[in-house]
């Protein structure tokens, strides 16, 4: 029997074709149509069972061992970004304002490798292994329906893990963090209001555009003055409205932004400090002013066993230099953390960076470039931990 990296590389032409087609005809979230039909062929050729995401798209998977042990859940997010690519690829988005610029495609065409490669070793596996190829995770909602629509019952899920590419680590490596590993993300939008007038006679107008830039001002000795300097927060003002001509002082300001935290005091503590700061900054100033705050994601902690798992996989199967540690959180969100509030999980990165300065790039970014080695080392990585995690063990695969 040949080994696992072995299998992979005989199938590595048609995963890097998967992740092409995908990035040609990106999809937004749940409106991923193509890409699931697609999933559905390659579960359907591998003859593992599977059932909707109920009305909206994405697809779970589930393969059952020919023995019993632990049940693992993969999971890959497959929506694309509401934008114009810009890379110059010879297969790049044939679909205008949408492409793949956060990796997606890679992540997709990973978890179907690891679908087949693990399909072939059923009769050697122990427990049971869920694949979740979720829809909108750009938009922070297509985990929630996933879970509503059985992603983590039946069998009862008992681990968690989910891959991401990464620009800042080398193509072919895998990175790993015990702890947090990605913030909570929440959303707020504060409407100033004051009394409009002509601009010429500011002494009669209660300005909104004045009291919001002394808001956003206020706001940001939060992070500076309030959260404790070991501790990680952002608050970010994104968008900025009022008045529509020069000459006349409106009546209004809208303002809205993000918050994020990693420590569950701090991000209710930045909600109320926000409060006080928006109501009484516009009430010394004449005005008035409104927060609407909303709870997004919350932030992703690994567990020590999974990481501990992933680390022995990539270690024994790739080889320790592949393996590297992430030096700090990212304070960018992820709804995968909602699955996690269900099971422990970890969220390990998948190295994408190569000599071209495209390729380390930022993500989200039209220009940004992936090597497409990280296919491979994400289906060994994945493969590899579910033989841990499940209790198989290392030993079929090498």
């Amino acid at each position: 029997m040949s080994s696992l990296l072995e299998r992979i590389a005989a199938i590595e032409p048609e995963l890097i074709g998967y992740r092409r087609q995908i990035h040609q005809h990106p999809e937004p979230g749940f409106e991923e149509k193509e890409t699931t039909r697609l999933i559905c062929q390659v579960l359907d050729e591998a003859n593992i069972p599977y059932h909707s995401n109920g009305d909206k798209t994405g697809v779970i998977a589930t393969l059952t061992g020919a023995k019993p042990g632990k049940v693992v859940a993969l999971r890959a997010d497959i929506d694309a970004l509401k934008q114009t690519e810009q890379t110059g690829l010879e297969f790049s988005s044939q679909v205008p304002g949408v492409c793949h610029a956060c990796g997606h495609d890679i992540h997709t065409a990973t978890l179907m490798g690891a679908a087949r490669v693990l399909s072939e070793y059923r009769d050697q596996l122990c427990g049971t292994i869920r694949f979740l190829f979720q829809p909108a995770e750009e938009t922070l909602g297509g985990s929630r329906s996933m879970i509503e629509n059985g992603a983590l019952i039946d069998p009862p899920v008992d681990y968690l893990l989910a891959a991401h590419t990464w620009p800042d680590m080398p193509a072919g490596s895998v990175g790993v963090r015990k702890g947090g590993m990605l913030a909570a993300s929440d959303h707020f939008v504060i409407t100033v209001r004051g009394k409009s007038g002509h601009a010429a006679h500011p002494h009669r107008c209660i300005d909104p555009i004045v009291i919001g830039a002394h808001i956003i001002t206020e706001l940001q000795t939060i992070v500076s003055r309030r959260v404790a300097p070991v501790d990680s927060a952002v608050v970010s003002i994104g968008r900025l409205t009022a008045g529509n001509v020069s000459n006349v002082i409106p009546t209004e300001a809208v303002m809205e932004g993000t918050v994020r935290t990693l420590d569950a005091g701090t991000r209710e503590n930045i909600r109320a400090w926000m409060e006080k700061m928006v109501t009484l900054t516009a009430e010394a100033m004449g005005g008035e002013a409104q927060l609407d705050y909303e709870y997004g994601v919350p932030p992703v902690f690994c567990d020590s066993y999974i990481v501990d798992c992933v680390s022995q996989a990539v270690t024994e199967l790739l080889g320790p230099d592949k393996l590297l540690q992430v030096p700090t959180p990212s304070m960018g969100g992820e709804d995968f953390s909602f699955y996690m509030e269900k099971a422990p999980g970890a969220f390990i990165r998948l190295g994408t960076a190569d000599e071209r300065p495209e390729s380390k790039g930022a993500l989200h970014s039209p220009t940004t470039v992936f090597n497409e080695k990280a296919i491979a080392t994400g289906v060994a990585a994945l493969v590899g931990t579910a033989f841990l995690l499940t209790g198989t063990g290392l030993d079929p695969l090498k």
